[in-house]
């Protein structure tokens, strides 16, 4: 049986979820971010434990198709922007229609209506806080940063990293307070 948990979006929210679920006596036996493969056919005589420990921990079980389909969309924007290196060889729109097996305007209607914010946003939003990551740790230079993040310029990102948060990336890495985001906030 699969479950779909809303705000799993690092190793360590894999790892939270599967070791409470071999509490409560359930065997995973596959967990990715936002699905847990589980042995078991029913979690119905765990089910309410199950939401109430997730719930605990800043997850939560989703059971309806629509929302599953909303925390796929973002589970694999996260994964390619944070994990993947943005390591995209189509547009973002292919990406996703592949990757759901549905068709993007339908994904993006859903999404808007839903979210309250487009895909594109949402993907620029992920990119952003990665930029600010990698300019918190001051290892790579605006040009890699861009080049990583398969932006067409540094003035592209410039550009765009300013009219999301206000401040130039040169700016922005000279504050004494910077102010990121979690993952599971935007």
């Amino acid at each position: 049986m699969k479950l779909y948990i809303k705000n799993m979006v690092c190793s360590r929210c894999k790892m939270v979820v599967k070791s409470e679920l071999e509490k409560l006596g359930l065997h995973p036996i596959a967990v990715e971010l936002g699905e847990v493969e589980i042995q078991e056919a029913t979690i119905d005589p765990l089910k309410e434990n199950l939401v109430d420990v997730l719930h605990s921990l800043g997850f939560e079980l989703i059971d309806d198709k629509k929302s599953k389909i909303i925390e796929k969309t973002k589970t694999l924007i996260i994964d390619l922007v944070h994990y993947k290196n943005n390591d995209l060889t189509t547009n973002l729109s292919h990406y996703l229609s592949n990757e759901l097996q549905h068709d993007y305007n339908s994904l993006s209607n859903l999404f808007s209506e839903v979210e309250g914010t487009t895909i594109e946003k949402y993907f620029i939003s992920q990119k952003i806080e990665k930029v600010k990551e990698l300019l918190i740790y001051d290892e790579l230079s605006l040009s890699e940063i861009a080049y990583q993040l398969q932006y067409s310029s540094v003035g592209h990102l410039s550009n765009q990293f300013k009219k999301v948060t206000g401040f130039s990336p040169s700016y922005y890495k000279q504050l004494k307070d910077k102010k990121r985001k979690q993952i599971e906030d935007l």
